[in-house]
């Protein structure tokens, strides 16, 4: 009975990690070059093209002040979406399809590592304090 709840203890353990696999931070800011043209991160970002990305990492959807959203973006956060792990890394992946009509018009990331990667990286700016 024991040998069972360890083994199924540590299959979900797996399954979690494979879920949950951790990015690396510095190969993720290499990846986010392609979006600095339109998102800024740090001390100094400011909204730009797009909003800034501090603390987007489980933040409400469309929850940025002062900027102007999509209509679409905008239903979705109405809606109650939020960005996890797993939605940023939906809609990196084509971002079109995620939300039909949003604003963005980066194709979105083939590479699942790429994907990982840039979520680890954006995990390390936390929302601005006000």
């Amino acid at each position: 009975m024991i040998k069972h709840i360890f083994a199924s203890a540590a299959a979900i353990a797996m399954l979690s990690t494979a879920a949950f696999a951790a990015g690396d931070a510095e190969k993720g800011e290499k990846v986010f070059k392609k979006c600095k043209a339109c998102h800024k991160v740090g001390d100094d970002a400011k909204n730009g093209v797009g909003p800034i990305l501090n603390g987007v990492v489980d933040r409400h959807a469309a929850a940025v002040e002062d900027f102007k959203y999509s209509t679409a973006m905008v239903a979705a956060g109405e809606d109650g979406l939020t960005w996890t792990h797993e939605n940023i890394a939906e809609y990196l992946k084509k971002p079109r399809d995620f939300i039909p009509g949003n604003k963005m018009t980066f194709p979105g990331l083939r590479k699942e590592d790429d994907i990982e990667n840039v979520i680890a990286y954006l995990e390390t700016f936390p929302a601005n304090e006000e």
